[in-house]
């Protein structure tokens, strides 16, 4: 028996296991040659797990070791971005990075990173001191006595990258099914044959296993145990656009960034240290910290992990101030192994394994998905370019940021553009029935903030809340009391009150 033999489930070429950055790019990727590819998501949205709680840095290739895998496909990705995303229609800041010596040995520590970083193929680093360094980041403290600055580093919305890349891989012919968990693969003589899920199972001749913090036990599926994956936790501070005045909506409204670069402190031998970046959504994001968890996603926040993040960002920009925090959050991330484990496994065949994506795994994506899809053809998928495959994803209308005369020609085209349902943010009415009807519907809280910000601003949905259950429940059709966060088990009401009794049953 083959996979052809399994006539009574639907079929496909290529099965993607995961809908982070690197299983949505992998999908779009194939997509480009016509396969017929099926993306399973365990969580009820795109975006789900490590990279929803990404730092969103795209890094230059300063810490990997060369010739590994994290050193190529860093360098790669890096190059690969700024064209992925104008593709994509998701906003990427050059902003450049700098990393901040203290004391003078720390500067031999930069250096060695300089010569690694030109190694791995880095151009243009340059060791900043004094007036240049100042004119640089005048927000630095005067404590710091140079820095490394690595001018092919910029910032990205990882979850709008994530969404953005599925989203267009669905449009090329892709699907995706959520709250689908991966529970067994079908091996039939040693060959990938199929898989079981919680949705029943798919047929398909290969698999690929990007399940991030899963990816091991996805292995293990088929007997693969030479990885354990060892989860780190980060915590993070988001401080108030008002403050920071940075990223896009800040260049509109003339305001002075607070921090220009992406600061990073002396790496460690575990982490690239906790950061102070601004975002392209005009906050400054601080963190993460690198602890170990046994919670593979949706860590709680650690007041001892904010305390010691609050500690180190002090020191390299004296001026935060962080009672201007309107949130804070936790991520895990899938460590354990040495390097990125990208490969195509002798058994089962058609197996092709991309484990063990931490930092700079974000940055890397794009290259990981290219060598997937390598690696795919090497174990026999016939690779021929689509010519019907289109790139370019057309942005859904943002009406902040959006020029007088075009937001009033929108709103006359549909006045629900004209409705503001997030104050903080200026999202409107139309822009959260946009998301729930995109390729992907938003079906949740989670999926709409994600894609519009809706509750990302100071009030933190203070305000909103209501009018987006309010829609989400028109829209799709459902009563109120079945509006959730982020998918079963996770409603956002308990019960009825005079003024919804009879709209939620």
């Amino acid at each position: 028996m083959n996979w052809e033999a399994l006539t009574d489930v639907k079929r496909y070429d290529v099965i993607v296991v995961g809908a982070g950055v690197v299983g949505a790019l992998c999908a779009r990727e194939l997509t480009r040659y016509g396969a017929r590819v099926l993306v399973l998501e365990k969580g009820s949205d795109v975006c789900s797990g490590a990279s929803k709680a990404n730092s969103g840095i795209v890094h230059a290739c300063l810490s990997p070791k060369p010739g590994s895998n994290k050193a190529r496909l860093c360098l790669e990705g890096n190059r690969l971005m700024p064209q992925l995303c104008r593709e994509l229609g998701v906003p990427f800041m050059p902003v450049g990075a700098l990393t901040v010596a203290f004391r003078e040995r720390e500067v031999r520590v930069l250096s060695a990173l300089r010569a690694r970083g030109e190694r791995n193929g880095e151009r243009g680093l340059e060791i900043l001191r004094g007036p240049r360094l100042r004119e640089a980041e005048p927000a630095l403290s005067e404590e710091a006595v140079a820095a490394l600055l690595s001018p092919s580093a910029g910032i990205v919305n990882p979850m709008l990258l994530t969404i953005a890349a599925a989203e267009n891989a669905v449009a090329n012919g892709a699907e995706v099914l959520l709250e689908a968990e991966v529970t067994g693969i079908i091996v039939e003589q040693d060959g990938v044959a199929g898989v079981r899920t919680t949705r029943g199972d798919f047929g398909c001749r290969f698999l690929v296993n990007a399940a991030g913090a899963h990816a091991d036990r996805v292995m293990r599926m088929v007997g693969i145990t030479d990885l354990t994956i060892h989860p780190r936790r980060g915590d993070y501070f988001v401080l108030d656009r008002s403050v920071c005045s940075s990223g896009l909506d800040g260049e509109r409204s003339g305001g002075k960034p607070l921090v220009r670069h992406v600061l990073f402190p002396i790496p460690t031998p575990v982490t690239k240290g906790i950061l102070v970046t601004p975002t392209v959504d005009g906050n400054v994001l601080l963190g993460p910290t690198s602890l170990p968890t046994h919670e593979l996603e949706h860590p709680a926040v650690s007041g001892e992990g904010l305390a010691e993040v609050e500690r180190q960002v002090v020191r390299m920009v004296p001026s935060l101030d962080l009672r201007q925090c309107i949130a804070v959050f936790a991520g895990s991330r899938p460590a354990g192994a040495r390097d990125f484990i990208i490969r195509g496994e002798r058994s089962p065949q058609g197996l092709i394994t991309l484990a063990g994506i931490e930092s700079p795994g974000l940055t890397a994506a794009p290259a990981i998905a290219r060598r997937a899809v390598a690696l795919l053809g090497e174990a026999g998928l016939k690779l021929r370019p689509d010519p019907s495959f289109d790139p370019i994803r057309e942005p859904p209308p943002r009406l902040a940021g959006m020029p007088p005369e075009v937001r009033a020609e929108l709103v006359a085209r549909d006045p629900a553009f004209g409705r503001i349902v997030c104050r903080c943010e200026e999202v409107s009415e139309g822009e959260i029935v946009a998301a729930i009807r995109s390729p992907i519907p938003a079906r949740t809280l989670d999926a709409i903030k994600k894609r519009v910000r809706v509750g990302a601003g100071r009030c933190q949905g203070g305000f909103d809340l209501p009018y987006v259950v309010e829609i989400l429940a028109r829209e799709l059709g459902i009563a109120p009391c079945e509006v959730t966060k982020s998918g079963t088990g996770s409603e956002v009401l308990m019960g009825t009150t005079g003024a919804c009794r009879g709209r939620c049953g």
